[in-house]
């Protein structure tokens, strides 16, 4: 598909986000020769620079050589306007850069506009934007909105309602990077490309499913804004939510936007949100402590920079749900996510039901193992499925086997999911981005556990410590259903 001419307008565009992952992103597609002939960008921050300065911090930040003719491409085509984020002068400014560019480069005025600001400045922004009239054109206006939208289910619904007095809603597009994934993407051909699959994903079947969404790091220079979010706020309504959704959606008509995030809500609005008297049953709160991680000592998530000292923001949280439909009844769902813990990796495990009868003798029936379904989403990005086989010799005796398939084998560089993102923003395809009312539902789900633990003492963080898999209480919350974590 084509694209049309455009103008990419980046607002934070001094920012990290934008050196490193936009610039690159933007890069490899110019690579791939995926852009327009007809193409800016025009960057937006408060940073005092021109045009040069511009090109100049993004070069050095992407580390490219300056004879590529991919970077010089893409270097001519891009602008700066210093200015503040809603402030009426710096969008008269803002306005008058835009249209230039637009006139100069003819691009048909159609507009992509990226807030790769703090969530604090979305308000100015939006509002900034409608009233000097930018959100109108000749040709079509976009919206791009990263992360966190809203802190609660309150927040989500102001900033949709405000996003609306400015941009239709098929003009707003709600980035989650998770769903830019590759192994995301397959999700979707593994379930409905397959038939050895789609007959056995129910409750007669699989026996339940976990989320892991484990990083090594902690907060990093984060700290302010961690301590205000928390790993609930953080990880559960965006990305492990949208993890759960495509594991657990009917097969939707077709592939159409929002044939394909109908199906997703559907999955959200299955999920009753838990009462509070369930919730201290059913969620586990963590924060880390000092420890070691890949040999080396680390500090408490008390002692990181910009963190509070007495600080009782969680930074791990395992949750059991249950989607109350015909496919998944009385399946639970867990989800686990945490910072400092042993490693950095992102998994969906399907464990399916064990065999309802074993022909084996009795010491190799407790060698069998129930299949299992592993997704990898990183690193390593790929599938495994685990098989029962017999061992080579003249006994009875089990093993699982693993079937594997890793995209590395491929050969082909795994593209980065910014690029994906940033590239369906640019054609108009909204299939991988959230839609209000699945935004809202995921906070009307996440909304009472945050309320619950508002009104209610945190444990006594520190509760684990760093380098291990979050507290003892995370594991009671599998082994009362006798089971286990299966990411280790």
């Amino acid at each position: 598909m084509e694209l049309q001419p455009q103008l990419l307008v980046i607002f934070g565009a001094s920012g990290d986000l934008m050196k490193r992952k936009l610039a690159p992103a933007l890069l490899r597609l110019a690579e791939q020769g995926l852009l327009p002939e007809k193409f800016a960008v025009l960057g937006f921050a408060r940073t005092q620079m021109n045009d040069e300065d511009f090109r100049s911090n993004l070069e050095d930040s992407i580390k490219t050589t300056p004879k590529s003719d991919a970077w010089n491409w893409l270097r001519e085509r891009l602008f700066y306007c210093q200015g503040n984020y809603g402030d009426c002068e710096s969008m008269k400014r803002l306005q008058e850069c835009l249209r230039q560019i637009d006139g100069r480069m003819k691009l048909e005025g159609n507009w992509l506009f990226y807030l790769a600001t703090p969530p604090e400045v979305f308000d100015d922004l939006v509002i900034g934007i409608r009233e000097s009239g930018l959100n109108k054109s000749q040709g079509w206006v976009r919206i791009v909105v990263e992360k966190p939208f809203g802190n609660d289910l309150e927040s989500a619904q102001h900033l949709n309602r405000l996003l609306w007095t400015a941009f239709d809603e098929h003009s707003i597009y709600r980035i989650d990077h998770y769903l830019g994934k590759e192994t995301v993407q397959n999700l979707l051909v593994l379930r409905f490309g397959n038939t050895i699959f789609e007959p056995l994903w129910n409750r007669r079947y699989v026996d339940h499913v976990q989320i892991t969404v484990a990083e090594s790091d902690g907060v990093g220079t984060r700290g302010r804004y961690y301590d205000l979010a928390g790993a609930l706020r953080d990880m559960v309504p965006n990305h492990m939510f949208q993890l759960l959704t495509l594991i657990a959606m009917e097969p939707p008509i077709s592939l159409d936007a929002d044939a394909v995030r109908d199906e997703k809500l559907r999955v959200l609005k299955s999920i009753k949100p838990l009462e509070p008297e369930e919730i201290d049953e059913n969620v586990v709160r963590g924060q880390y402590g000092a420890g070691e991680v890949n040999g080396q000592a680390v500090p408490a998530y008390r002692n990181e920079p910009y963190v509070n000292r007495e600080s009782s923001t969680e930074t791990f949280v395992a949750i059991r749900l249950f989607v109350r439909n015909w496919r998944w009844e009385g399946v639970p769902f867990y989800l686990r996510t945490g910072k400092r813990l042993p490693k950095r990796v992102t998994e969906v495990q399907i464990q399916f039901r064990p065999v309802p009868h074993l022909l084996f003798p009795p010491e190799t029936a407790g060698q069998l193992k129930p299949n299992l379904l592993t997704l990898r989403i990183q690193p390593d990005e790929g599938i495994i499925l685990r098989v029962e086989t017999k061992v080579i010799g003249m006994g009875m005796q089990v093993r699982s086997t693993p079937l594997d398939f890793y995209y590395s084998q491929l050969g082909t560089p795994i593209p980065d999911a910014y690029e994906r993102l940033l590239l369906d923003a640019m054609r108009g395809d909204q299939t991988l981005f959230m839609r209000a009312d699945e935004v809202e539902a995921a906070w009307r789900i996440v909304t009472p556990i945050l309320r619950h633990w508002e009104n209610s003492p945190p444990p006594n963080f520190p509760n684990y410590s760093a380098g291990t898999w979050g507290p003892k209480e995370a594991d009671e919350l599998l082994e009362r259903d006798g089971r286990k974590w299966l990411t280790q």
